[in-house]
């Protein structure tokens, strides 16, 4: 247990150095700025080694949730669980988050913590954490594209394009699947399944915003088109004002970090 706490705490400061790096050398950038690099490196690396474990170093999560933590599982939740520890630590100083997201960060924590002490159910973890990860690159780069006056392009086009593909295909429809073979797994612990469920609830949220999000640029490009005169190049806040897809979590993040 001493070695996963050193992992912890190894993972933390790597995240602090790297944002601390980034305020240091991009001064005339915001501290979210120097945030959401650490979240889109945190996103990328994740999705590359979670992706590996579920799909190729194994064990298979929909048929061995429960089953003991393998050692490149467990220095991936030691990863993830320092990255959690500082980003909800700045969302808090910073109150830059609503309640959802912040309980998507609560529960993530708490999940990963508890893997980590049971020894066990890093397998389904592992997969929730995949299919909640690969969106999250695309997210933070529909911010940069917003924040560079490059997001009314193709590029932001694509981006939006991908993001909601991914995250529907993923997250709602792969989430679906996880959550079925962690409820019917016999070795997985009750309040592991709860959380589960929780967390598949917390992206079903996400998704009511998000579709309300896609409808509304989708008619926009409608309405753009009918009269021939292309897109109006407004940003989408400007068309959906209420709708917030600029959090930076994992939506998310853990079912989290369009985490």
């Amino acid at each position: 247990m001493l070695s996963v706490v050193l992992q912890v705490l190894c993972s933390l400061l790597i995240w602090l150095s790297l944002y601390s790096s980034s305020r240091f050398w991009q001064k005339h950038r915001t501290s979210e700025w120097s945030c959401r690099l650490v979240t889109l490196a945190h996103g990328l690396i994740v999705t590359f080694l979670s992706g590996y474990i579920a799909l190729v170093d194994g064990p298979w999560p929909l048929t061995h949730a429960g089953h003991p933590n393998t050692a490149l599982q467990v220095s991936l939740m030691c990863l993830i669980l320092g990255y959690f520890l500082f980003d909800l630590s700045w969302c808090l100083c910073f109150g830059s988050e609503g309640d959802l997201m912040l309980s998507h960060h609560l529960l993530s924590v708490a999940g990963l913590v508890l893997v980590l002490l049971l020894g066990e159910s890093a397998t389904e973890v592992n997969a929730v954490v995949f299919v909640s990860e690969v969106t999250n690159p695309l997210l933070q780069a529909r911010w940069f594209l917003r924040e560079t006056d490059r997001y009314p392009s193709l590029a932001g086009d694509v981006v939006d394009f991908l993001f909601v593909a991914l995250f529907v295909a993923l997250r709602i429809v792969g989430g679906a699947w996880i959550v079925r073979a962690v409820l019917a797994s016999a070795r997985t612990v009750w309040v592991l399944k709860m959380g589960v469920v929780a967390m598949y609830v917390v992206s079903l949220g996400f998704m009511l915003d998000i579709s309300r999000f896609a409808w509304r640029k989708a008619m926009k490009k409608y309405s753009a088109w009918k009269v021939g005169g292309g897109g109006s190049g407004r940003r989408a806040t400007d068309v959906c004002p209420h709708v917030n897809l600029d959090c930076k979590g994992t939506v998310v993040p853990g079912l989290g970090t369009v985490a």
